[in-house]
């Protein structure tokens, strides 16, 4: 695997690990809900995520991450749609999404 896809890799793995630590191990989503800061700095590390996939996948478009293209969509959507991102929406990816991507990227590493 090239070094720049490990870069990006790893840069991934640190978002994901980043969003849990803000969240803490409850990960209340009224929490999450009524902090603003919280939700934006979430945003950005999904940002962060998607953006990197996008870069990986310009370099090696085979790459074995089960959703990396709706990973880029999704960082289009925060970005470009930033006024209709929906709280529920990025609550079901951190729980649901991340999980599996985190494990799909130590699987890569």
């Amino acid at each position: 695997m090239k070094r720049e896809i490990k870069k990006y890799l790893f840069d991934i793995k640190t978002s994901i690990d980043s969003i849990f630590s803000y969240l803490g191990e409850e990960r209340n989503f009224i929490e999450y809900q009524n902090n603003k800061l919280l939700r934006r700095a979430i945003e950005r590390e999904i940002e962060i995520i998607g953006e990197a996939m996008n870069r990986i996948l310009k370099i090696e478009p085979t790459i074995q991450i089960e959703n990396a293209r709706q990973i880029v969509d999704t960082r289009n959507w925060v970005i470009h749609g930033y006024d209709k991102v929906d709280d529920v929406v990025i609550w079901g990816i951190v729980s649901k999404h991340l999980p599996k991507l985190k494990e799909e990227i130590e699987a890569l590493l």
